[in-house]
C-alpha cells in the first residue's frame, strides 16, 4: 500500500500471575498486518483524496499569486505610489493566505489520518491481544518497530492467527485463487461453481 502513513502497533504485553511452565513468546509484523486489512486501503484512499484536493487548491492559489506578481513587475514603473503600494499589499496578503492554508491543510490531514486509522489500529490491537490470550503467549513483539538482535525459532509468528481472527485468511485465499486462475487463462463467470476449487486451494495452503 503506497503512501501509506507509517503506523506501528503497540507491543502487546501479556503477563500472567506467578511463574508459568512452558512460557510462549510470539512476534508479529504490524505493518504487514495493517497492510492486509481492507480498511487500511479505504482509509489511505480517503486521506490521499483529501491531500490531492488540498494540493489542487494550493496550486490554484499559487498560480494566482504568480500572475499578480508578474503583472506587478511588468507594470510597476507606471504605477502611482498608491497603486504600487496597493498591489504590493495584495501580493503580501495573498502570500500570507497561502502559508496559512498550507498550515491548516497539514493539520486537517493529520487529524483526518488519526481519525480514520484509530479504529483500524484498535481493531488490530484487539485481535493481537485476543490471539495472545487464547494461545497463552506472555509476550508478543512487534517486528516492525525494529530488527531484534536475536530471534529464536521458538518464537511463534502469530500473524496468520491474527489474520484468521480478523477474517482475512479466506479473502487472501480467494485472491490467490483469482490470481492463479488468471495466470492459467481461466475466466470466472457469474454463477460458476468456484467454492469447491477455493476450498481445494484452501486445503493446499493450510
Amino acid at each position: 500500500m503506497k503512501n501509506i502513513v507509517t503506523i506501528s502497533l503497540l507491543v502487546v504485553l501479556m503477563l500472567f500471575g506467578g511463574m508459568v511452565n512452558g512460557q510462549k513468546f510470539g512476534h508479529i509484523n504490524s505493518q504487514e498486518l495493517l497492510a492486509s486489512m481492507p480498511e487500511s486501503d479505504s482509509a489511505q484512499a480517503a486521506i490521499q483524496k483529501m491531500a490531492e484536493d488540498y494540493e489542487l487548491q494550493l496550486e490554484e492559489m499559487q498560480v494566482e499569486l504568480n500572475k499578480k506578481y508578474d503583472d506587478y513587475l511588468k507594470n510597476r514603473e507606471r504605477y502611482t505610489d498608491l497603486i504600487r503600494q496597493t498591489k504590493e499589499s495584495e501580493i503580501a496578503d495573498m502570500n500570507d493566505r497561502i502559508q496559512q492554508f498550507q498550515a491548516i491543510a497539514q493539520q486537517e490531514l493529520e487529524n483526518q489520518r488519526n481519525e480514520l486509522l484509530r479504529p483500524i489500529l484498535e481493531k488490530a490491537n484487539n485481535a493481537v491481544k485476543a490471539v495472545a490470550e487464547e494461545n497463552g503467549f506472555i509476550y508478543v513483539f512487534d517486528l516492525s518497530l525494529g530488527n531484534p538482535l536475536y530471534f529464536s525459532d521458538e518464537s511463534v509468528d502469530i500473524l496468520p492467527m491474527v489474520k484468521e481472527k480478523l477474517g482475512l485468511q479466506p479473502l487472501r485465499i480467494f485472491q490467490q485463487f483469482i490470481h492463479q486462475s488468471r495466470q492459467e487463462g481461466l475466466r470466472i463467470l457469474p454463477g460458476q461453481p468456484t467454492a469447491h476449487m477455493v476450498m481445494k486451494l484452501f486445503n493446499q495452503v493450510k
